[in-house]
């Protein structure tokens, strides 16, 4: 099976340093996934000294099986929307095989719970899906060949029991509006826009996606700004400011410097 092309590292800080480390891969779910599952990633790595990622999270639960060859036996773990910056430290060898589901996907398989339950936590993934064990994470990260690891996550998956939600769709639809819509700038406008009321939107975003819509609209301006930050030589904050609807640059700024730790210019320079 060939992997599907890396292109887009949005929320990856230092993209061309992790990939330079680690094989990393993704691959599209089985076809009857595809509605709530986003995209398999896969990561392995062998390194000789320790590096740390830093990932700007995406507004989406995933679900992973892991295993770090020098610390124990494969396991399974469940995260929850990270709302801060996310940092993981390799070391030695390893690999990791994660479902990262649709912002408002994942309620269909845990329906007892709104999402936001799960928010900014990471579990064992046997305490929410109790077939997720030592041995399926084995049978997920042990085959050498994609092919293999797939097969396996599709299998779990497809063995789940997801139960159909039309507020579920609903929330998906209005999440991949927000991320994919750069005209969206105000909740209020954009509830009302959808014949619905700010509170309204909330509650669903509360339920199904785990963050308010506010927060999403922030994280993918910080998602924009990160891949314009790392991509092109010369940034034209302002304007960019502007684009992404800042009251201004230094705005722009503050949000940029408290997600990802340094301000804009200094991560453009270190790039």
């Amino acid at each position: 099976m060939a992997a599907a092309p890396v292109h887009d590292t949005r929320g990856i800080v230092d993209p061309a340093g992790l990939l330079s480390r680690v094989r990393f891969r993704r691959h599209r779910p089985a076809e009857p996934l595809r509605r709530y599952v986003e995209t398999y990633w896969f990561i392995d790595w062998d390194l000789p000294e320790p590096y740390v990622s830093h990932v700007v999270p995406h507004p989406s639960v995933n679900l992973t099986f892991q295993w770090d060859e020098d610390d124990g036996p494969p396991y399974a773990e469940l995260t929850g929307v990270a709302l801060g910056l996310y940092a993981r430290r390799l070391t030695g060898r390893g690999r990791v095989c994660g479902a990262k589901f649709r912002p408002g996907g994942f309620r269909p398989y845990a329906p007892h719970h709104p999402v936001s339950h799960w928010t900014g936590r990471a579990l064992p993934a046997g305490e929410v899906f109790p077939r997720a064990t030592a041995d399926l994470a084995a049978a997920i990260v042990g085959p050498a060949g994609d092919s293999a690891r797939v097969a396996a996550l599709d299998a779990f998956l497809l063995s789940l029991a997801a139960v159909p939600d039309p507020q579920a769709d609903r929330a998906m639809a209005l999440a991949d509006r927000i991320r994919r819509d750069r005209s969206v700038h105000r909740v209020t406008a954009f509830a009302a826009s959808q014949d619905m009321s700010a509170r309204a939107l909330q509650r669903l975003f509360s339920a199904y996606v785990g963050i308010t819509p506010k927060w999403a609209v922030l994280r993918h301006r910080i998602h924009e700004a990160l891949e314009r930050a790392g991509r092109d030589g010369a940034v034209d904050w302002a304007a960019l400011a502007a684009e992404l609807g800042y009251a201004d640059q230094a705005h722009l700024i503050r949000a940029f410097k408290a997600t990802v730790g340094v301000p804009p210019t200094a991560y453009t320079a270190a790039r």
